[in-house]
C-alpha cells in the first residue's frame, strides 16, 4: 500500500500541490516520500527522503518550483526494504526523453522480469520492483514513451495503479483487474491524480471519475486521451481491504463510500450470526457500551453501536501524532508505536463491561496491547468484534502480509486468538456480510486475504516468456 498522486497545469507553479496532496494521503505510507518533475531543460529532476512528507521534503522549496507536471509518492514497502535507494517517484533521462513513476501496489513477476532485464544488460540501483518499468523503457529506445510504456504494462503481472511522468504530459494507469484505486480529479484546466479522492478536498478539486482497470490515460495541453490496454479480464479484482482498513472514511471507490460501507460492516456485525465466534462463557449481553480501536474501527463502531442500541463510548484515546502501527516496518516498532498512540481511559472501563471493535486483526500486536492496558483499568469484561472475516491468507497485490507466519489467523484458531488477545468473546463479521455491505458485486472484489482465491496468473517459464514479448 503506497499513495501516488499527479498533477498536469496549464500554470507553472504545481509543485506544491503534489505536497499537499500527498498530506492527506500519509495513512497510505509512513516510510518515505517524494515528488518528480520535468525541468526547462527537459530533465527529470526528483526530490525524496525518508520518513514523513514534512520530514522528506521542503514545502517552502517546492512553493517556488516551476513546473506544469509534477508526480509524487508517500510508501510503505511490501516489494523491496524501508532504503533510501527504493523511495520513490524513480526518474532516468533516457533516448526518449525524461520519465519518473511513482507506482502502487506489487508486480507478481518482478522477479522473472528483473531477469529478463539483467539478461539484457539492465543494472539495478534499487531492490523495488518500480525500478523494472522503467528499464522496460530504456530497452525500448525506438518507441515513443507511451507506446513503450502500454507494452511494459501488457507485459507486467497483477497490481499496479501508476502516474507516469513524460515530456508529452502526464499518464495515469491501473491493471486490467483494478487491484488498487485511482481516482481522476479536476479544477478549471488542471486535471489531477490520486490513489484516493480524499486528497482532492483539500485543493478544491471536483472529483471526475475512477481510472477504469486496463486503463491509460494520458493528460497533456491537448485534454485527455484514454487508451485501454488488450487484455479484459472475466472479473475485477478491487482490494476489499481498502474499505475495512486502508483507505480513509471520506474516500469514495468506484462510486462506494468507504464510511458508509464500514458502518455498514458494524451494524451487521452487531446483529449477523454468520460470522466465526469464540465464548469463554461470558458474552456481551450485558455490555455497557461500545468502543471503538481508534482510528480505524470508529465508524464500523458507530454501526454497531446503532444497531445494538447501545451507547457509543470514545475510549481508547488516540496521540493524534503518531501513524499507524500496522504499517511500521517491525514488530518491535509497531508495539512501542501502540502504547504511545493508544490510551484507554480508566473511568470508562473501571467496573464496566465493554465491546471493542476493531477492523481487522492481521498480526494481533495492536488488539493484544490495547486489552492489556484496558484489564488494567479494572474492567468486568472485554468483548471484541471484528467488522471483517479472519486474515487467513498472504496478499501479493500490494499489502505488508507475504506469508502465512505474518497471520495470527492462519496458525491459530478464533479461541486461542481470543486467549491470546485476553478477551472474553471474540466475532468476526462473515465474507458474505462484508462484500455485501461494500455493496459490489463478489466477483468485482479480491477477497484473496481472507479467502485465498488468488488470481491465476503465468508463471515461471511462461511469465519470462511474456516479458520477452515485450521487447519483440
Amino acid at each position: 500500500m503506497c499513495g501516488v498522486f499527479g498533477v498536469y497545469s496549464r500554470n507553472d507553479y504545481v509543485a506544491e500541490e503534489i505536497y499537499l496532496g500527498l498530506a492527506a494521503l500519509q495513512h497510505r505510507g509512513q516510510e518515505s516520500a517524494g515528488i518528480a518533475w520535468i525541468d526547462e531543460d527537459r530533465r527529470i529532476n526528483v526530490l525524496k527522503g525518508m520518513g514523513l512528507l514534512h520530514e522528506a521534503l521542503d514545502q517552502s522549496l517546492l512553493s517556488k518550483l516551476t513546473a506544469r507536471a509534477a508526480i509524487g509518492h508517500v510508501r510503505y514497502s511490501t516489494a523491496g526494504g524501508s532504503h533510501e535507494q527504493n523511495a520513490q517517484p524513480i526518474g532516468a533521462n533516457y533516448a526518449q526523453g525524461p520519465v519518473a513513476i511513482a507506482h502502487n501496489g506489487n508486480l507478481t513477476n518482478f522477479k522473472e522480469l528483473r531477469e529478463v532485464l539483467e539478461n539484457r544488460g539492465a543494472i539495478f540501483q534499487s531492490t523495488g520492483d518500480t525500478e523494472a518499468i522503467l528499464h522496460v523503457l530504456a530497452h525500448q529506445p525506438n518507441r515513443r514513451p507511451l507506446e513503450a510504456l502500454r507494452r511494459a504494462l501488457i507485459g507486467v503481472s497483477a497490481a499496479y495503479s501508476i502516474v507516469v511522468l513524460i515530456e508529452d504530459g502526464l499518464v495515469a494507469a491501473r491493471d486490467p483487474w483494478g487491484f488498487r484505486p485511482l481516482s481522476l480529479g479536476r479544477r478549471g484546466d488542471n486535471y489531477y491524480v490520486a490513489s484516493e479522492s480524499c486528497a482532492f478536498n483539500l485543493l478544491g478539486v471536483s472529483f471526475v471519475r475512477d481510472i477504469e482497470p486496463g486503463e491509460i490515460l494520458l493528460i497533456n495541453e491537448r485534454g485527455l486521451s484514454s487508451y485501454k490496454m488488450p487484455l479484459t479480464p472475466g472479473c475485477g479484482r478491487l482490494c476489499s481491504f481498502e474499505f475495512v482498513y486502508l483507505a480513509r472514511p471520506d474516500s469514495v471507490i468506484e462510486g462506494i463510500s468507504v464510511y458508509m460501507a464500514r458502518r455498514e460492516m458494524g451494524r451487521r456485525l452487531a446483529k449477523s450470526t454468520r460470522g466465526e465466534c469464540f465464548f469463554s462463557g461470558s458474552t456481551s449481553g450485558d455490555a455497557d457500551f461500545v468502543a471503538p480501536m481508534p482510528d480505524s474501527g470508529t465508524t464500523a463502531a458507530l454501526g454497531y453501536a446503532e444497531e445494538s442500541r447501545l451507547p457509543y463510548e470514545a475510549a481508547v484515546v488516540r496521540n493524534r501524532y503518531v501513524g499507524r502501527t500496522f504499517i511500521q516496518p517491525t514488530q518491535r516498532v509497531r508495539e512501542l508505536g501502540v502504547r504511545i498512540k493508544l490510551n484507554p481511559s480508566p473511568d470508562l472501563f473501571r467496573d464496566r463491561s465493554a465491546i471493542l471493535v476493531d477492523d481487522s486483526i492481521v498480526r494481533g500486536t495492536t488488539a493484544g496491547l490495547v486489552v492489556s492496558m484496558i484489564r488494567e483499568c479494572r474492567t468486568r469484561s472485554v468483548h471484541l468484534r471484528i467488522s471483517s472475516p479472519p486474515v487467513r491468507y498472504p496478499c501479493f497485490y500490494g499489502i505488508d502480509t507475504p506469508s502465512k507466519g505474518d497471520l495470527t489467523a492462519a496458525s491459530h484458531t478464533v479461541g486461542e486468538i481470543a486467549e491470546s488477545i485476553g478477551v472474553d468473546s471474540l466475532c468476526y463479521l462473515s465474507l458474505e456480510d462484508m462484500v455485501e455491505s461494500i455493496g459490489l458485486p463478489g466477483d468485482r472484489l479480491c477477497t484473496a486475504c481472507f479467502d485465498g482465491d488468488y488470481l491465476r496468473e503465468r508463471e515461471g517459464e511462461e511469465s519470462r516468456n511474456a516479458c520477452e514479448r515485450i521487447f519483440d
